[in-house]
């Protein structure tokens, strides 16, 4: 008993008073590294459609029977190109019959002038009176007058039948036919069928007036021009696009912005040399937003979101992580820019800061931000889609 109470003292006093408390872990690794500091310029972003610059409905302008169709319904066409016939007998008909009376006006009127002139030579003998020379002056005037009607109706019989062949006002593209061959079409009112042009090619969308007043600042402050009066670049993306890769330039900005929409309507003009691009398709665009200007850029990874904020952790003097509240922007080769709240020297960690603490104590590491080489955008060539903004790299 003696022995075995010695030992559970002997125990006891080992687990009181002779073990050590455990070491505490070191601070945690983070990769750190100074903000990669650009020449960007933003672009703000809209939606929008194509348009044809002109879209026209083909009407007959002379009455008439269909007896031909020229073109294969969807067609490219050129401009002045056939594509329907009228029936041009009757048109021609009255040509020959204006013709005719061209000839008669003319015989007329010659034989005019020779009774004028003979009338003018007797009545410097006094053989004629003067009431017959004025009405032989009259009658001169008067066959003038026919061969000039008859001129007229000649040109004008020339157009009617010039308009028995309908032929396409601009080069384009051509909708279905709307009549055939044997059908009567009246003069103004018989839709033939509907030519739309494609290169260039118009897409047309509405900005905010908030971006409109944006950019009459910056107009006003001579950052960048107001694309009333300065064609600014235009990058545009379809539906199934993943890259911005048709270039335009702004060639129209509304006069007025519209008060039940609060948007003013502009449009950009598009080259679309294969008519690859057609009107009604729907288009991601972004329009040159600001001017050149340096940025602050880091990898979206080391940014925290806290509520409404936008935070990062730099590193202290005291090697500690220390939250800082920054603005951000736009992206550009695949970072963010970081408009406010950092200064290039700061050390920001760019790696696990979802498990960092305010204050905690880390071991920095140091590290580099890198841009995303595949991202990297000339002012023509496309970067990472954005979601409310976008910028370049100059």
């Amino acid at each position: 008993m003696r022995v075995l109470a010695g030992f559970v003292a002997l125990a006891a006093l080992s687990a009181c008073g002779g073990g050590q408390p455990p070491a505490a872990p070191p601070p945690p690794e983070v990769m750190v590294a100074t903000p990669l500091q650009r020449e960007v310029v933003d672009w703000d972003d809209y939606t929008g459609r194509f348009v044809a610059p002109e879209d026209v409905e083909l009407r007959a302008r002379v009455n008439g029977v269909i007896t031909a169709v020229h073109f294969r319904d969807g067609q490219d066409v050129r401009k002045g190109q056939p594509l329907f016939t009228i029936d041009p007998r009757p048109y021609r008909a009255q040509l020959m019959q204006a013709n005719a009376q061209i000839a008669r006006a003319e015989a007329a009127l010659s034989n005019a002038r020779q009774v004028t002139a003979r009338s003018r030579e007797l009545a410097k003998a006094q053989a004629v009176s003067a009431e017959e020379l004025e009405s032989n002056v009259a009658a001169e005037r008067s066959a003038a007058a026919d061969l000039a009607a008859g001129r007229a109706a000649a040109s004008q019989a020339m157009l009617n039948l010039g308009f028995t062949t309908v032929r396409a006002p601009f080069s384009g593209r051509v909708s279905d036919r709307k009549v055939s061959i044997g059908d009567f079409v009246a003069e103004g009112q018989t839709v033939l069928t509907r030519v739309v042009s494609l290169n260039p090619i118009w897409f047309e969308f509405e900005g905010a007036e908030a971006f409109y007043l944006k950019n009459l600042r910056q107009d006003q402050r001579g950052e960048r021009g107001s694309s009333r009066d300065t064609a600014n670049p235009v990058q545009i993306q379809l539906a199934d696009e993943n890259e911005y890769r048709w270039n335009g330039r702004m060639a129209f900005l509304d006069n007025a912005v519209d008060p039940n929409s609060g948007t003013i309507r502009a449009h950009a003009v598009v080259p679309n040399p294969t008519g690859f691009l057609t009107p009604g398709m729907f288009g991601r665009a972004r329009l040159l937003g600001s001017g050149s200007y340096r940025a602050m850029l880091i990898p979206d990874e080391a940014i925290v979101t806290d509520q409404t904020r936008r935070l990062v952790y730099v590193v202290s003097k005291e090697n500690k992580a220390t939250p800082r509240v920054i603005e951000v922007g736009a992206k550009a080769e695949g970072l963010r820019i970081v408009r406010d709240g950092l200064a290039p020297t700061d050390r920001v960690i760019i790696t696990g800061v979802g498990r960092l603490q305010p204050g905690a104590p880390v071991t920095p590491k140091q590290g580099a931000i890198k841009p995303d080489a595949t991202k990297q955008a000339a002012p023509t060539r496309p970067i990472d889609p954005p979601a409310s903004g976008q910028a370049t790299v100059q």
